[in-house]
Order: C-alpha cells, then sequence, then structure tokens
C-alpha cells in the first residue's frame, strides 16, 4: 500500500504500470475503487496494489468551528497496520495556503491555531506517525518504507538558469551527481525524525537523484493544461523509484 498525497499516486501508477505488462492474462487483473483506497488485485499472485490517499499522513477532523489539522492524531493507521508492504509520503501540502488549503485550523497538544510554522507543523506530524510505527507495527509482518521527499522544479536558479520559473524548456537532466542548490530543508527535517524512531525502517531515499531530473516533469503535457513541474512522467524517472524499492524488498 502508497500512502500519501499525489505523488503517492503517481508512485503507485508507475508500480501498477510495470506489474501489468508482464502479467500474461491481464483479464485477471481487476481494479476496485472507494472513497479513499484505489486497488489493484493482480488475482494470479494473489496480491493487491493499493493505494490510500492521504494528504498529511495525520487526520483532518471536521468539527463545529471548521476543519482542524490534528498533529497529534493518526487514526487510519488502524487500516494501514496490517498491511504486508507500505510506502508513506507527505510533504507536498504543508506549505500549501489559500483556497486549496484543506483545513481550517491547526491543533497542536491542546492548542488550536488559526496557522503555525509548516516546518515546526511537518515535524510534528511526522513525530506522530513515527510513534505510531514504533509502537503499533509489527516489523516482523510488515515492511515500512517512507519516500524521500520529491523535488519540484520552479526555481532555475537552483540547477544555475536564474531568471527561469518552470520546467517546460528543460530537455537534459543535469549532469553528474550533485545539486547545485542542495538538500531541501524538509529532507533534514525527516531524516532527523526517522533517525529518533527506536524501529528500523527504510528511507526510500530518492529526492538527490530525483532533483537531478529538471526534464522529468510532465510541464504542461499533463492533460489539465496548467504547468506541472511537481509530479512526474510515467514511464519516466518514478520507475527508478519502484526499481530501488523492488530492489529492497527482495536483498
Amino acid at each position: 500500500m502508497y500512502v500519501g498525497d499525489s505523488l503517492s499516486l503517481n508512485h503507485w501508477q508507475s508500480m501498477v504500470c510495470l506489474l501489468y505488462v508482464v502479467v500474461s492474462d491481464q483479464s485477471r487483473i481487476l481494479r476496485e475503487t472507494n472513497d479513499t483506497i484505489s486497488t489493484f488485485v493482480f488475482q494470479d499472485y494473489d496480491l493487491s496494489v493499493m493505494l490510500f490517499h492521504s494528504q498529511y499522513l495525520v487526520d483532518i477532523e471536521n468539527e463545529q468551528n471548521g476543519r482542524i489539522l490534528k498533529l497529534d492524531s493518526l487514526k487510519n493507521g488502524e487500516i494501514w497496520k496490517n498491511i504486508d508492504i507500505l510506502v508513506f509520503n507527505t510533504w507536498l501540502w504543508w506549505y500549501r495556503t489559500g483556497p486549496k488549503q484543506p483545513w481550517d485550523y491547526v491543533q497542536d497538544g491542546d492548542n488550536i491555531l488559526k496557522d503555525m510554522d509548516r516546518m515546526l507543523a511537518f515535524q510534528k506530524g511526522l513525530m506522530t506517525w513515527a510513534k505510531w510505527v514504533d509502537s503499533e507495527v509489527d516489523l516482523t509482518k510488515t515492511q515500512v518504507f517512507f519516500q524521500g521527499i520529491s523535488p519540484s522544479h520552479y526555481n532555475g536558479k537552483e540547477w544555475g538558469k536564474p531568471g527561469v520559473t518552470n520546467c517546460s524548456e528543460e530537455t537534459q537532466p543535469i549532469s553528474g551527481s550533485t545539486y547545485p542548490a542542495g538538500l531541501p530543508p524538509a529532507s533534514h527535517v525527516l531524516e532527523e525524525v526517522l533517525g529518533s524512531m527506536t524501529k528500523p525502517i527504510h528511507l526510500l531515499n530518492v529526492t538527490n537523484l530525483s532533483q537531478l531530473r529538471k526534464d522529468a516533469h510532465p510541464s504542461t503535457y499533463n492533460g489539465f493544461g496548467h504547468m506541472d513541474c511537481t509530479h512526474w512522467c510515467v514511464p519516466g524517472l518514478l520507475d527508478t523509484w519502484n526499481q530501488l524499492l523492488y530492489a529492497t524488498l527482495i536483498s
């Protein structure tokens, strides 16, 4: 099960496609969907590849005063902890503001706030998830991965092109293995939280290799007509993410 936002959807689509093309009888693949979970069932292999939509991992609850992002609440864990392989992701929505922000208030402990430092909120939400893994997940039955921070490419200054504001003209990867701007701050927060856990989980560390792929986004070719330098083309870079996931699973 992939658990996360639209980048988890992106990641899940890649895995489903990689598996689909090697199945001899594709009529034996079923698709099931409900409000929160989308599943492809590969019947001949007793395998379900699932996507659970969760933008923050922690909960958003509707209360009298509005939609509250609860940094210390994680109720969906009861569903997740019975899965064989979990691939978590969150980051994209933590800095989202305006009409598309899906909450009205954020709750930190007993305090309900109109807003707070977003990086701190991200850290606190991750800590809630980490504590849940440490206390609730049986690693003898479930393998847990966390997808590293997925970079976007809207600031050409990061790769040596000041003034460029998107990826639309990028047709080649960055040469070498170093991204000029370095890792995003969220990566350091994620690694700090994972390092504090008592149970060993796998960091699918795709950030740096993805930073080099400024050419791998759909840009305007995404079916929606707007510039997209956040998600990734399929087939493409995400297949590498899943190959790394597969290599870890069989090692």
